[in-house]
């Protein structure tokens, strides 16, 4: 692939399906952004897939199956290429259905990006489609809502699906950021990891309603039980499960300020600025789900995107300056 098509995929495609990611990660040197433009760009299609509800959960797992040996290089790339055919006419959203058809760049980049930069795109990869794949296997019956089983099961899914890609993040800038933080390797990989997790679990907590909607519940059934609540109940007794969404705020919470201690250990200020602004967009919509209380399981919550397009600026102005760097989290954690 030359490098005209992998700069097409990474400023095209990537900011169609991904504005707030693709405008932090331009704050990045060119040899970090490529490597983390096409890891996320193959999570992005990985994701679309496992969401194509036209086509059976066993269906889906399956592909997921064959497109994960096809990151890995098991499979032949025209064979992954033919089964992500039939996904492409279903997509509603008209970036996702160029994502997937983009999918056969996405792969050739792969085969000629840095060997070091490859190897850990695909454990990245195996570990997210692992998580998606869980999921699809957890939840397959979207018209009875089940609850995961305990809460090292909503640990195993957040780390799969995010506290893996901040190790991911955590290897790359090492390899390729030159006195990248203040702190070790192994002290960066697990606040990286903790910071992900937190990340995936304000996911979890801003889109409770749709999920549980959806036949999809991610909190403990042993914490349910013992407030005396099913998972079909959440909905229609919010006050009974306000307890259990209190302290799963508060964890998200501390995961968070893990990522905070994370950025600021980095000295490039460019990685800062793009490691610091999702821990300051997660805080802020902690704050507005905080705020909305259990009300948020009945509408979406959302940062305002003028709200995300301040954060960027008064980082790009600073150039993320740690002082500014506070400021910015104390404001977005005020309610």
């Amino acid at each position: 692939m030359s490098a005209r098509s992998a700069g097409h995929l990474e400023n095209m495609i990537l900011r169609s399906v991904s504005r707030s990611f693709y405008l932090s990660i331009r704050f990045l040197p060119a040899q970090l952004r490529q490597p983390i433009a096409l890891a996320y760009l193959l999570a992005r299609a990985t994701d679309t897939i496992a969401d194509t509800t036209g086509i059976s959960g066993l269906m889906r797992i399956e592909t997921l199956k064959m497109l994960s040996n096809g990151i890995q290089g098991k499979a032949s790339r025209d064979v992954v290429v033919d089964l992500i055919a039939s996904f492409i006419p279903l997509q509603v959203n008209k970036n996702e259905q160029r994502l997937l058809e983009s999918l056969p760049d996405c792969l050739d980049w792969l085969d000629q990006i840095e060997q070091a930069d490859r190897n850990d795109i695909r454990i990245v990869l195996e570990k997210i489609t692992r998580g998606q794949m869980l999921d699809l296997q957890r939840f397959d019956d979207p018209q009875e809502i089940r609850a995961l089983a305990t809460a090292v099961d909503l640990d195993e899914y957040t780390y799969l699906v995010a506290g893996c890609v901040g190790e991911f993040w955590t290897r790359l800038c090492f390899r390729h950021v030159r006195n990248f933080a203040k702190l070790s390797e192994d002290e960066m990989l697990a606040l990286g990891k903790l910071y992900g997790m937190a990340l995936q679990l304000i996911n979890v907590l801003r889109d409770a309603g749709a999920d549980l909607r959806a036949g999809r519940c991610y909190f403990p059934e042993f914490e349910l039980t013992a407030a005396h609540l099913t998972a079909s109940q959440i909905l229609s007794k919010p006050e009974r499960f306000e307890p259990i969404y209190r302290t799963w705020l508060a964890k998200a919470k501390t995961g968070l300020e893990c990522g905070m201690q994370y950025s600021r250990a980095i000295r490039n200020r460019r990685v800062r600025a793009a490691t610091v602004l999702p821990a300051l967009i997660g805080a802020r919509t902690l704050a507005l789900v905080n705020q909305a209380k259990t009300g948020a399981l009945q509408r979406t919550v959302k940062v305002p995107r003028s709200e995300v397009r301040r954060m960027i600026l008064r980082l790009a102005l600073t150039v993320a300056s740690r002082k500014q760097i506070e400021s910015i989290w104390n404001r977005a954690t005020q309610e």
